[in-house]
């Protein structure tokens, strides 16, 4: 797809930054934005010469003037140490977010992209979650800034589309990991990751029976492609992910073999909240993207494992 302008929000950060890779090697014209809370000018840089890449810091809070035919919406710090260190501005991310991007793409007539996650379940008594379950959301815990605007945006979006025939796409990210994550995000793959290279004790909260689905990077990118470019009566929500699950335990074992590391197991108590699984129904994702992920989880963290020792110096 030439010629096509494209605004990318949160676009230095990880999974952002990832996504301009791919849409500035498509010929796209790329607007990336950030306000560089969480993300990164260092995810970009390789990009800052190409002449179809541009890079603005700005905080979607406050609206938007330009000119683009598509918009990637993804800015919101993403991990519960950044989404909770400032929780009304978290909110006001999701909820003001998607506000000024709705409005940007009504005057301009622009087909927009909602980075929806998995938290719009909450902690799940369905397993695997479809799309068609509506949750289990604590509104007022300590990860509701995260989980409640992520919903109101999703709320906003199908309301724009009823009222305004707004041409919307919402996928649900769930669980996604590779080059270019925080090392301080307290994500457990980065957790694990870091805390194996540099010798310390790996945190286990709970038990480490709790599981979690982990999408390669590049897999979850090409399924935000295609359903961006899917055709416009299929608006989603469709969930994104990796439906292989696993323990916490069994990460840190897998871990702890591909670093080659001798740290041991330190159990701390679940934080409020936190879900005891996460497994993704992509049923709707195969049958209307024709999409699946192709990276198992030893093959995507042996890259990322390789990008933290860089980050590290290890």
């Amino acid at each position: 797809m030439d010629d096509v302008s494209t605004l990318v929000t949160g676009g230095a950060g990880f999974l952002g930054s990832h996504l301009c890779d791919r849409l500035v090697a498509a010929g796209h014209d790329v607007l990336c934005i950030d306000n560089f809370y969480t993300g990164s000018r260092r995810n970009v840089a390789h990009l800052l010469g190409k002449p179809n890449f541009e890079l603005q810091r700005h905080d979607v809070t406050f609206p938007l003037y330009v000119e683009v035919d598509r918009i990637f919406n993804l800015a919101c710090p993403a991990s519960p140490v950044h989404y909770q260190y400032d929780p009304v501005q978290t909110t006001k991310t999701s909820v003001h977010g998607a506000i000024n991007m709705l409005g940007l793409a009504k005057r301009v007539k622009a087909r927009m992209l909602q980075a929806s996650t998995s938290e719009v379940y909450g902690d799940p008594d369905v397993k695997p979650q479809r799309e068609d379950y509506w949750g289990r959301v604590n509104p007022i815990g300590i990860r509701s800034c995260y989980d409640e605007g992520k919903r109101c945006a999703e709320t906003l979006m199908f309301d724009y589309h009823r009222q305004h025939a707004l041409e919307i796409k919402v996928v649900r990210i769930f669980n996604t990991y590779g080059p270019r994550m925080h090392p301080n995000d307290g994500r457990v793959v980065s957790n694990f990751i870091v805390q194996a290279l540099k010798g310390e004790e790996i945190t286990i909260y709970g038990e480490g029976t709790q599981t979690r689905s982990f999408c390669y990077v590049d897999d979850l990118i090409e399924g935000m492609l295609r359903m961006m470019e899917s055709p416009a009566d299929f608006v989603g929500p469709v969930n994104i992910g990796n439906p292989g699950e696993f323990t916490m335990l069994e990460l840190a074992e897998l871990v702890l073999r591909l670093t080659g590391s001798r740290s041991k197991l330190t159990f701390r108590p679940l934080p409020a909240d936190d879900p005891k699984q996460r497994c993704p129904d992509i049923g709707l994702a195969a049958e209307r993207l024709g999409w699946a992920p192709t990276v198992s989880l030893e093959d995507g963290l042996k890259p990322t494992i390789a990008y933290f020792k860089s980050v590290l110096g290890a």
